[in-house]
């Protein structure tokens, strides 16, 4: 039991971190992002060739892949997205396509073969007689801290204000001067550098190959269907209840069936109800 408690906690806070920036773009700026997941395959590979083929130390290698795929969301929300934010349909074209474009850089770039993120942590700790992996701790903290942190920014600076405002009516924002192109750019930011924050810190002892893109967008969808579109709370509330769901069928049946929870919840909640458990408009 405890080692589905830890374990699930993991899954669920690389969840959490993975919808909450995909939520928090779509509350803002009613985008449905596609290319979210091609965020966090990038934050793990930019960590892999900083630090194997450039030789950096980690840390600076992580903040700097995770700085980079910050500034690509901000050149993919002005450049692609903002001319078709009209057209949702054209939205969601444009953003698979910069994921399959992504993909085949990869591709092309490092190969198909798996490659290894090196670890923070590489010791194991011992929590009631169950060994946790030093990383997957490390990356529960972080991912708790920068979701803290966030909502923080959120709920009490002038900027976050700024965002809520945005999120909740952008026409009347404008009209009080805040200039709602540049928090749609600021919120594209900062959800690629969320989900490039959970690529770095899972991509140690999770697969890192050029389709890991595919997985996290379902699983993000999954959860913002579940919580409620434009709700985080209600992400982090799915994210926790898919983390461990997926953490109980991988133990009590087989880990070849965890993969159906998330497409499961979404299918029924989309059938009983569609809103999701919190939906509403605004992000927050």
């Amino acid at each position: 039991m405890l080692e589905i408690l830890i374990h699930g906690a993991v899954s669920s806070a690389i969840y959490a971190m993975l919808a909450v920036g995909f939520t928090l773009i779509f509350g803002v700026a009613r985008v449905l992002n596609l290319a979210h997941g091609s965020f966090y395959a990038l934050g793990a590979y930019g960590a892999y060739y900083f630090t194997s083929h450039l030789h950096m130390p980690l840390l600076p290698a992580a903040l700097l892949a995770i700085g980079l795929v910050a500034l690509f969301g901000v050149f993919v929300e002005k450049v692609l997205v903002r001319p078709m934010r009209r057209s949702q349909l054209a939205v969601l074209m444009i953003t698979l396509a910069v994921a399959l474009v992504v993909e085949q850089a990869l591709f092309l770039t490092f190969g198909s073969e798996y490659r290894n993120v090196p670890e923070f942590v590489s010791r194991k700790f011992t929590i009631g007689g169950v060994d946790v992996g030093g990383q997957r701790l490390l990356a529960l903290g972080v991912s708790v801290v920068l979701i803290g942190l966030l909502w923080l920014f959120i709920q009490r600076t002038r900027l976050g204000s700024a965002i809520l405002a945005v999120s909740q009516d952008p026409e009347a924002a404008s009209y009080m001067g805040i200039p709602s192109d540049r928090i749609f750019s600021i919120v594209m930011a900062l959800s690629a550098a969320l989900a490039a924050a959970a690529g770095v810190l899972a991509g140690p002892f999770l697969t890192v190959q050029p389709t890991m893109w595919l997985l996290p967008i379902v699983k993000a969808f999954a959860i913002v269907i579940v919580g409620g579109l434009g709700s985080i709370p209600g992400s982090i509330l799915a994210a926790l209840m898919l983390g461990y769901a997926e953490t109980i069928v991988g133990y009590t049946i087989s880990t070849s069936w965890t993969e159906i929870v998330s497409v499961a919840a979404t299918l029924l909640m989309l059938v009983f109800r569609p809103a999701g458990m919190f939906g509403k408009r605004a992000a927050f």
